[in-house]
C-alpha cells in the first residue's frame, strides 16, 4: 500500500568523433545561438537526461533559420553531424527515439540537405566488414524504418546496396554460427542477430515503396538477384532444424512475403502457395527464378516445422481482407486448414503445438476477414455444422485442458472466432435460436464443472447470445457455479464466467425496465446465493467466494452492499456463528473488509455510523471462528485510501487484537494477521506524512474524513504511543520458552515495523522508529532467539537485526562479544545439528554488524588497506568474513586430522558438518563478485577446496557402503572393505568383537545361520565408551551417530562447493586477476560431484549432492568458457556409456532406484537452457527409453533397471516441463512391457515409472477418489496428446484378452492388464464423441469385454469402468443387449461365475452412464429400456439358481442407479428386485 518512488530515467549520453568535436567547436558563434553551438553545448554533457532538452531544441532553432531562407555550410555540417549521431545510438537508447521525432518536423527547407547526410551517412555504415558490427547497422536501418522520415527515405534511396547488406550479414552470420557449434553463449548472440535480420529484411520489403513493379525488372539486375539470394537464405532457414524456432517462424513469413513480392501474375499466387502446402508444385508451370530458390518446398519431404510456419506466412502476409483474392484465396483458406488439421495430428513437440495453436486462431481470424464478403459456397463451408468447424471444437476440446496456459488461451480465441464465423454464415438468422448454437450450448452445460474450458466457452456464449437465453436453460447456474468455488483451481475460471453473465444479466435487464425496478430480479439471481454461501459454504468454498467473486460483484453494482447488509444484520442477530462456523455476523464482516479495500466505503465513518455499529466490530473480534476475527482486522487495516488516518478507536480495537492472536496456531492465520498490520503499518507512514505537511502548514481545516477534530500534532502523538505500545507487547511475548506461533508472529511483525517505518534520511520525518524502543535486554532477546529449534524463527530474528541501525551493537561490550562469538564456535562443532545454524546466524550478525573480537585481526594482515579502498561498510564485512571463514577452516582441518585417526571421536565430540554450514552460512551472506580483498580470497578457497576434499575422504566409505545405515561390510572392493572393517573396530563394544567378526565369516561362506545373524545385529546396537580427545570425558556413541556425522558433512560439502561455484567468479585466462576460481578447480569439483553421486548409497547423501551439483551445472552453462560449457555434455555421455556397459560387478548401485545416477543425469539435463534445441535431453532420452525396453537377454538386465529409474526422475522433474511430454509415449510402452518381464528389479522399477507417468499425463491427484474426473481425460484428448499409445494399447489388450478365460481352463493373470486398464479406466466421454474422431475407439470395445472375464476381481471391475468411455452415447443401448445376450442361458451345462459377474458389471456402469446422459427422462430413453427389460426376461433364471453373492449383489443394486420409468420399471423389477440368497462361488 506504500507509495512506491517512481525510478529515474536512466539514458546513456551521446558522444561523437573527435574530427566531429572540432568541426563543431570551428562552427560554434561567439553568442552560442546557432546549430553548431547547441550541438557542442549538448555533446559537453554527460547527462543523457539534460542532452535531452538540448535535442528538443534542433527544430525550432532550424525554423528561426528557414525565415531568412538561407542553409549555409553551418547548418549542412550541423545536419551531416546529427545524422552521424543518429546512428552511433543504440537502439534502445531514449536520446535515438527523441532525435528521430524531432527531426520529422525539420522544415521542408532543408529536407533534401538531410536526406542526402542521412544516405552518406548510412552508406558508410553499409560498407562495414567486421561481421560483429552487422547487428548494429542492421538496428539501425531497423531504426530508420520505424516512424522515422528521413530514415525510410534514405533505405530507400539506397535499397539496391540495403538488401545486398542484409544478403551478407545472413550469409556470414550463418557460416560463423556453424563454426562456434557447441558455444551456447556465442551462438545465442549470433542466432539473435540471424532473427534481427530477418525481420529487418521482412520490414524492408512491407515498408519501402520500391517494391511494386519488381517482376518488371530483368532478372539480371542486382536488385532482383539479391531478392532471390535473400528468398533462397529464408527458404534454407525454414528447413533448418539447428536454428531456433522464431528464426524458422519469421523465415516462413519472409518466404511468402517475397514470392507475393516478386510472383507474377499476383491472381496465381494463392494456387502457387497452395501447391506448396499440398506438395503438389508443378516445376513446369513456375518461374525458373522460384525452382532455383525454393526447391526444398516444391517435393513431397517438407519438414513438418517448415509446412507449419509457411501456414504462418500465408495467413500473416496474404491480404484477407474483403476476400480480394477471390475464388483461389478461399480455396487457399481451406487448404491452408486441412494442413493445420493434419500437422495436429504428427506434431507433439510443445513449442510447436504453441505455434500451431497460435496459427489455428489465426486462420479463424482470417476466416472472418473473408466470409464478411465471401461467396455462398465458403459459408456452406464454414458454418456450423461443416466438417471443417467440427474439427476446429474437436481441436478446442482436446485442448483446453492443456498444461500450457498459452495453449488453453488459443482455444478460446478460436472458440470465440467460430462463433462469429457461424455468425456470419446465417445473415440475418436469430443467433440465439439457432440449431447449432443451442446444440452447442446443451452439449456444454451437460459437462462436468470440473472442466476448465468449460467456463470460458460458456463465457464466449453469453457474450455472443446474452446470458438470459442460458439461464432458461439453467435456471439454477449461479448456484452451480459457486457450488465449485471450494476447487482452487476453478476458481478463477468460475469467477471470470460469473462476472461475464452477471454483467450481461445487468445490461439486459436495464434495457428491458425503465426504473430500478429490475434489481430485485439481479438480485435474486446473483446476490442471493452468494448469501447463502457466505452463510453456510465450506471454509475454502467462503474464502475463495469472497477473494474472488464479491470484489467483482460490488465493483458491477456498489449498491447491492447496503442489500447485502440489510439482510446479514437482520440474520447476524440469529447466526452468529461457532468455532466450525462463520455464521451470518462472518458473512457480514467480509462484505464489509472487501467494501472498504475496494472503495466502495468512502471511510471508515461510512461503516461505524451508517452500516454497522462498533458493537458488532468488537463481537467479530472475538468470534470464535478465526477468519471471522481475520475479516474483522481487515476491516479496520485495509483501504484503499494509502492516506486515510487511523482513529483512536480503531487503534484501541487492534490493540486488543494482537494480545490475543499472536499464539494461532495455524501458519495461514498467523500471515494474513502479519500481512494486514504491515497495510495498516503503510497506511500510518503514509497518513502520517499528510499530517506533518498539515502541521508545518499550521493548517486549521481538519483532514478529509477525520473522524475527531483535533490537530495534526495529537494524531501524529497518539500514531508515537500506538506504535510504542505494540512495540512493547511484541517483546514481552518474546520470553525465553515462548511457543513458535508467538516468535514467528511477533518477530515478522517487529520485522515490518522496521521495514516500513525505516532510518530517516534527507531530512524526512517519521513518526516512528524502532530502534529508539530497543535497549539492551531487548537486543539480547532478540539474539536469543538464535537458539530456537525452528530455522524459521532464526531467519526472521537475523533479518529483523539487519534492519535495525548498526550502532545498536554499542550495547554490547567487548566480553559480551567475545562471549558470543566462543559460544557461535562451540555450537558449531555440536553434535545436534540444529545447534550448527544457531551458529551460522550468530556468526553472521557478529560479522555484519562489526562486531567480531580483536583476537580475529590475526588472521588478516591486509587489514587496514581494505577498510581504504572503495565502499568503507563493503569492506569491513568482507573482511570480517574472511577472518571468521580463515577462523572456522583452522579448527576444521585439525578436526579433520583427528577424524582421519578416529572416526568415532569426531562423531562424539565434533563433528565436522557445523563447521562447513557455518563457512557455506558466510559466503552466501556475501557478494562475491565484487571482492576488494581478492588476492586474499584465492588462497582461503583453495584451502577451501582440499579441505573440502579431505573430509569427503574420511566419510565416504560409510556413505558409500553397500549398506551405510547398518555399516555391514560386504563390498567387494579391497580398499573399500578395509576403511569399513577400520570404521567397524572403532564403533564395536570395547569388550567384544564377535559383530565383526561374525560379519567376516558371513562374508567368507555361503549360508549362515539366521540365529548368529539376529545375535550379530543386537549386538550393534550396544553403545560403545569413547575418549573424548579434548573435552576427557566419556561419551556413548552408536553406529546412526557415525553415519549422521558423515552424510551430514557429505551434505555440507556439497553445498559448498555448489555456492562456490555459484557465487565466486570463474577466471577468464589461467593467470588472470579478475576470477577466484580457475578452470582447474571447477573440473575438479565436477569430478567430485560425479564420483559421490554416482556411488554414494545412503539418500540424505546423494540428494543433497545433487542440490550442489546443479548449481555447478547452472554454472557451466552460463560460462563462456567453451571448454566448460561442454563439459557437462561429456560427462553425460560418459555416464550413459558406462550406464548401458554396466553388469551385477559394476560400481554403480543397481539397488536404492539406482541412488544417485538418476539425479546425476536430472542435473545435467534440467539445467539445460530451455530455449535452445534441448539436444542433450532428446539424445538422453532416446537412449534410455531403447535401454528400458524389453531384452532376450535375462544376464544384463542392469542396464534395464537404471534406464528405468532414471526415466522415472527425468518424468518427475518439473522444471524438464512441457519438454517431456513427447517421450511420454514409449516411457509407457517401456513401463508395460517392463511389467512381464520375469525379473524382479525390473518390474519393479517398471511400476514405479508407470505411477510417475500416469501423475504426469493425468495430473497430481486432488481428491481421495482414485477415479475421480479431476485427473481424467477424454478419450479423444488423450489419443490426441499421445496418438502412439492407441496402436500399442490395442494390440497389448488383444494380447491380453486372448489370454482371459482360455477354453484350455487354464488360470492365466496376464501381468500387465491391471495397467492397461488403469490407464484406460481414466478415460471418460467426450462432448465430440459421435461428431468427428480421428482415432475410433470401437477396437477397443470387444478386448475390454472379454478382460471383464478375469478371475481377478478388481480388474473386472477396472474393465466395466474402462468400457464406458469407449461406448458412444448412442451406442449403450445396443452394446448392453450385446452383452445380456453373452450371458448363458438356463439350458447350459457349464458356465463360468466370472464372466457373468464380469458381463453384469459392465451393464451396470454402462445404464449408469446412459442415464447421466443427455437422453434421461424422455421418451427414447423409455423405449431403449423398455427393449433391454426385454432382453433380461430369458436372463431372470440367473437372479433365481445363480449361486455367486457377487452377481446377486449387483443384480439386486442395479435397480438403484438406473431410471426405470413405467412399463420398462415393471419389466426390469424382475431382474433388479428378485430377493435370494446364495453362496459366492466368484474366484
Amino acid at each position: 500500500m506504500g507509495v512506491k518512488k517512481k525510478k529515474e530515467m536512466q539514458v546513456t549520453a551521446l558522444t561523437i568523433c573527435h574530427q566531429d568535436l572540432q568541426t563543431l567547436r570551428a562552427l560554434a558563434d561567439v553568442e552560442g545561438k546557432n546549430l553548431a553551438s547547441l550541438l557542442l553545448h549538448c555533446v559537453q554533457l554527460t547527462d543523457g537526461v539534460s542532452q535531452i532538452r538540448y535535442v528538443k531544441q534542433i527544430v525550432p532553432l532550424l525554423e528561426k533559420a528557414d525565415k531568412n531562407g538561407t542553409c549555409d555550410s553551418t547548418i549542412r555540417s550541423c545536419l551531416d553531424i546529427l545524422a552521424g549521431i543518429y546512428l552511433c545510438l543504440s537502439l534502445k537508447n531514449p536520446l535515438k527515439k527523441v532525435l528521430a521525432s524531432s527531426l520529422n518536423g525539420l522544415p521542408e527547407f532543408f529536407l533534401s540537405e538531410a536526406v542526402q547526410s542521412f544516405t552518406s551517412r548510412l552508406q558508410e555504415e553499409l560498407n562495414t566488414a567486421d561481421l560483429y558490427s552487422y547487428r548494429k547497422v542492421i538496428d539501425n536501418i531497423s531504426s530508420c524504418m520505424e516512424n522515422f522520415n528521413l530514415g525510410r527515405t534514405s533505405v530507400s534511396n539506397l535499397l539496391k546496396n540495403v538488401l545486398h547488406f542484409l544478403q551478407k550479414s545472413l550469409i556470414e552470420i550463418s557460416e560463423e554460427n556453424r563454426k562456434f557449434a557447441g558455444n551456447r553463449i556465442v551462438q545465442t548472440q549470433l542466432m539473435n542477430d540471424l532473427l534481427v535480420c530477418t525481420r529487418v529484411s521482412v520490414m524492408v520489403v512491407q515498408k519501402v515503396q520500391g517494391f511494386q513493379r519488381i517482376h518488371l525488372n530483368i532478372s539480371s539486375s542486382p536488385m532482383w538477384q539479391n531478392m532471390c539470394g535473400l528468398l533462397g537464405i529464408f527458404t534454407k532457414f525454414l528447413s533448418d532444424d539447428d536454428l531456433l524456432q522464431t528464426i524458422q517462424s519469421t523465415s516462413g513469413l519472409a518466404v511468402v512475403l517475397f514470392i507475393k513480392t516478386m510472383f507474377h501474375p499476383p491472381e496465381k499466387i494463392p494456387d502457387l502457395i497452395s501447391s506448396m502446402l499440398l506438395h503438389s508444385v508443378d516445376c513446369t508451370s513456375v518461374p525458373e527464378w522460384f525452382l532455383n530458390c525454393c526447391r526444398r518446398l516444391c517435393g513431397a519431404d517438407v519438414p513438418q516445422p517448415a509446412l507449419l510456419f509457411l501456414c504462418q506466412g500465408t495467413l500473416t502476409m496474404l491480404d484477407w481482407q474483403n476476400a480480394r483474392m477471390g475464388p483461389r484465396g478461399e480455396a487457399l483458406l481451406l487448404d491452408t486448414v486441412h494442413v493445420l488439421f493434419t500437422l495436429s495430428s504428427q506434431i507433439k513437440e510443445s513449442t510447436l503445438e504453441m505455434f500451431l495453436s497460435r496459427i489455428l486462431a489465426s486462420w479463424t481470424n482470417s476466416a472472418i476477414h473473408v466470409l464478411e464478403s465471401s461467396s455462398p459456397s465458403l459459408k456452406d463451408s464454414l458454418n456450423g455444422n461443416s466438417s471443417i468447424v467440427k474439427r476446429l471444437l474437436e481441436y478446442v476440446y482436446t485442448h483446453w485442458e492443456h498444461p500450457l496456459d498459452a495453449l488453453r488461451h488459443q482455444t478460446k480465441i478460436i472458440f470465440r472466432n467460430i462463433l462469429q464465423m457461424h455468425q456470419l454464415t446465417i445473415e440475418n438468422s436469430d443467433l440465439a435460436t439457432d440449431h447449432f448454437i443451442v446444440e452447442l450450448t446443451e452439449s456444454l452445460l451437460r459437462l462436468e464443472w470440473h472442466i476448465k474450458g468449460k467456463y470460458t466457452c460458456l463465457g464466449c456464449l453469453v457474450d455472443y447470445v446474452g446470458v438470459e437465453h442460458i439461464l432458461a436453460l439453467a435456471k439454477t447456474i449461479p448456484s452451480q457455479i459457486l457450488e465449485v468455488m471450494g476447487d482452487q483451481s476453478l476458481v478463477p475460471y468460475a469467477s471470470d464466467l460469473l462476472e461475464t453473465m452477471f454483467k450481461n444479466h445487468k445490461s439486459h435487464l436495464k434495457s428491458q425496465t425503465v426504473d430500478s425496478a429490475w434489481i430485485d430480479e439481479w438480485h435474486d439471481t446473483w446476490v442471493s446465493p452468494l448469501l447463502l454461501i457466505l452463510c453456510e459454504g465450506n471454509l475454502d468454498q467462503k474464502s475463495y467466494v469472497i477473494d474472488y467473486y464479491l470484489p467483482k460483484l460490488l465493483n458491477c453494482n456498489p449498491e447491492s452492499l447496503s442489500y447485502m447488509v440489510k439482510i446479514l444484520q437482520t440474520s447476524a442477530d440469529a447466526k452468529t456463528g461457532s468455532y466450525n462456523s462463520r455464521g451470518a455476523l462472518g458473512a457480514l464482516m467480509a462484505c464489509l473488509r472487501t467494501a472498504r479495500a475496494h472503495g466502495h466505503l468512502q471511510s471508515a465513518a461510512d461503516a461505524w455510523g451508517n452500516l454497522v455499529t462498533s458493537a458488532r466490530i468488537k463481537q467479530g473480534l472475538i468470534h470464535q471462528h478465526c477468519q471471522v476475527r481475520l475479516d474483522t482486522l481487515g476491516l479496520l487495516c485495509e483501504s484503499n485510501r494509502s492516506t486515510e488516518i487511523i482513529s483512536p478507536e480503531e487503534m484501541q480495537w487492534i490493540q486488543f487484537f494482537i494480545t490475543y492472536n499472536l499464539n494461532n496456531p495455524s501458519p495461514g492465520v498467523r500471515q494474513q494477521i502479519c500481512s494486514l498490520l504491515k497495510k495498516l503499518f503503510c497506511r500510518i507512514q503514509e497518513s502520517s506524512q499528510v499530517l506533518y505537511k498539515l502541521e508545518q502548514s499550521k493548517a486549521k481545516c481538519e483532514p478529509e474524513n477525520e473522524f475527531t477534530k483535533q490537530h495534526p500534532s495529537v494524531s501524529l502523538q497518539q500514531y508515537k504511543n500506538f506504535m510504542s505500545s505494540i512495540c512493547n507487547g511484541l517483546f514481552e511475548a518474546l520470553f525465553p520458552g515462548s511457543s513458535y506461533p508467538t516468535r514467528f508472529s511477533a518477530l515478522t511483525i517487529l520485522g515490518s515495523m522496521a521495514e516500513v517505518f525505516p532510518v530517516p534520511e534527507g531530512g524526512v520525518q517519521t513518526v516512528y522508529q524502532l530502534s529508539h524502543d530497543i535497549d539492551i535486554g531487548r537486543l539480547e532477546t532478540l539474539i536469543e532467539c538464535f537458539t530456537s529449534t525452528f530455522e524459521e524463527v532464526k531467519i526472521l530474528a537475523f533479518d529483523l537485526l539487519m534492519k535495525l541501525p548498526k550502532t545498536i551493537v554499542q550495547f554490547l561490550d567487548s566480553e559480551k562479544l567475545q562471549g558470543l562469538f566462543q559460544a557461535a564456535l562451540e555450537l558449531s562443532k555440536s553434535t545436534k545439528p540444529y545447534d550448527c545454524v544457531t551458529a551460522s546466524y550468530l556468526l553472521n550478525f557478529l560479522i555484519w554488524q562489526n562486531a567480531l573480537p580483536s583476537s580475529l585481526s590475526a588472521y588478516l594482515k591486509t587489514q587496514q588497506v581494505a577498510c581504504e579502498d572503495g565502499d568503507k561498510s563493503a569492506a569491513v564485512v568482507e573482511r570480517n568474513t574472511l577472518m571468521v571463514i580463515e577462523c572456522l577452516l583452522e579448527n576444521l582441518e585439525e578436526e579433520i586430522s583427528q577424524a582421519e585417526n578416529s572416526l568415532l571421536q569426531a562423531a562424539a565430540s565434533f563433528p565436522m558438518y557445523g563447521r562447513v554450514h557455518c563457512i557455506t552460512g558466510a559466503l552466501q551472506k556475501l557478494s562475491l563478485n565484487s571482492l576488494q580483498l581478492a588476492n586474499e580470497w584465492r588462497p582461503v578457497v583453495e584451502k577451501l577446496l582440499l579441505t573440502s576434499y579431505r573430509l569427503s575422504a574420511v566419510v565416504s566409505p560409510v556413505i558409500q557402503s553397500s549398506s551405510p545405515e547398518g555399516l555391514i561390510p560386504m563390498d567387494t572392493d579391497s580398499e573399500s572393505a578395509s576403511r569399513l572393517q577400520t570404521i567397524l573396530n572403532e564403533i564395536q563394544p570395547r569388550d567384544t568383537n564377535d559383530y565383526f567378526n561374525q560379519a567376516k565369516i558371513l562374508k567368507e561362506r555361503d549360508s549362515f545361520d539366521l540365529k548368529d545373524l539376529n545375535a550379530s545385529v543386537r549386538s550393534i546396537d550396544a553403545s560403545a565408551e569413547s575418549k573424548g580427545s579434548k573435552e576427557g570425558k566419556t561419551c556413548d556413541v552408536t553406529a546412526q551417530m557415525v553415519l549422521v556425522c558423515c552424510w551430514r558433512s557429505m551434505k555440507e560439502v556439497a553445498l559448498l562447493l555448489g555456492t562456490l561455484c555459484q557465487l565466486l567468479p570463474m577466471q577468464s585466462a589461467p593467470e588472470s586477476p579478475d576470477g577466484s576460481l580457475t578452470v582447474e578447480q571447477v573440473k575438479e569439483i565436477g569430478d567430485y560431484f560425479k564420483h559421490h553421486l554416482l556411488q554414494s548409497r545412503h539418500r540424505g547423501a546423494f540428494e543433497l549432492a545433487y542440490t550442489g551439483f546443479v548449481k555447478l551445472t547452472e554454472v557451466l552453462n552460463r560460462c563462456p568458457d567453451v571448454g566448460l560449457q561442454k563439459l557437462p555434455e561429456q560427462w553425460l555421455q560418459n555416464v550413459l556409456e558406462e550406464v548401458k556397459c554396466s553388469d551385477p560387478s559394476s560400481k554403480l548401485c543397481a539397488t536404492r532406484r539406482s541412488a544417485g545416477i538418476p539425479f546425476y543425469i536430472q542435473a545435467l539435463l534440467a539445467s539445460e537452457p530451455k530455449k535452445g534445441k534441448m539436444d542433450l535431453l532428446k539424445i538422453t532420452m532416446k537412449e534410455l527409453i531403447s535401454l528400458a525396453g524389453p531384452t532376450d537377454d535375462s544376464q544384463s538386465t542392469v542396464p534395464q533397471v537404471h534406464a528405468l529409474n532414471i526415466l522415472r526422475a527425468l518424468f518427475r522433474d518439473t522444471r524438464l516441463g512441457e519438454n517431456i511430454i513427447p517421450y511420454v509415449s514409449d516411457g509407457a510402452k517401456a513401463a508395460i512391457l517392463g511389467f512381464t518381464s520375469p525379473v524382479w528389479a525390473v518390474r519393479n522399477s517398471s511400476t514405479l515409472l508407470f505411477s510417475t507417468l500416469i501423475t504426469r499425463i493425468f495430473g497430481v491427484k486432488r481428491g481421495k477418489d482414485e477415479l475421480s474426473k479431476k485427473n481424467r481425460m477424454t478419450g479423444s484428448e488423450f489419443f490426441s496428446r499421445f496418438p502412439e499409445l492407441y496402436p500399442f494399447l490395442l494390440k497389448q489388450l488383444e494380447a491380453v484378452a486372448s489370454t482371459v478365460d482360455s477354453d484350455i481352463g487354464e488360470l492365466n493373470r496376464h501381468p500387465s492388464m491391471f495397467l492397461l486398464l488403469l490407464v484406460l479406466g481414466r478415460l471418460y466421454p467426450s462432448p465430440m464423441d459421435g461428431t468427428y474422431s480421428a482415432l475410433s475407439m470401437a477396437p477397443f470395445v470387444p478386448f475390454i469385454m472379454r478382460c471383464g472375464r478375469s478371475p481377478v476381481y478388481r480388474s473386472r471391475e477396472m474393465a466395466a469402468r474402462a468400457l464406458v468411455p469407449f461406448v458412444l452415447i448412442d451406442e449403450i443401448p445396443n452394446t448392453v443387449r450385446t452383452l445380456l445376450a453373452e450371458l448363458p442361458n438356463c439350458t447350459d451345462q457349464h458356465f463360468r461365475q466370472n464372466h457373468i459377474h464380469g458381463t453384469l458389471l459392465q451393464v451396470f456402469h454402462l445404464l449408469q452412464a446412459f442415464s447421466d446422459s443427455k437422453y434421461r427422462m424422455n421418451t427414447y430413453l423409455q423405449q431403449e429400456l423398455a427393449d433391454i427389460a426385454v432382453c433380461t426376461k430369458a436372463k431372470l433364471w440367473l437372479a433365481k439358481r445363480n449361486s455367486c453373492s457377487w452377481s446377486l449383489a449387483l443384480l439386486r443394486t442395479g435397480h438403484q442407479h438406473t431410471p426405470l420409468e413405467h412399463g420398462a420399471a415393471k419389466q426390469g423389477a424382475l431382474m433388479f428386485g428378485t430377493e435370494s440368497h446364495f453362496s459366492s462361488d466368484c474366484i
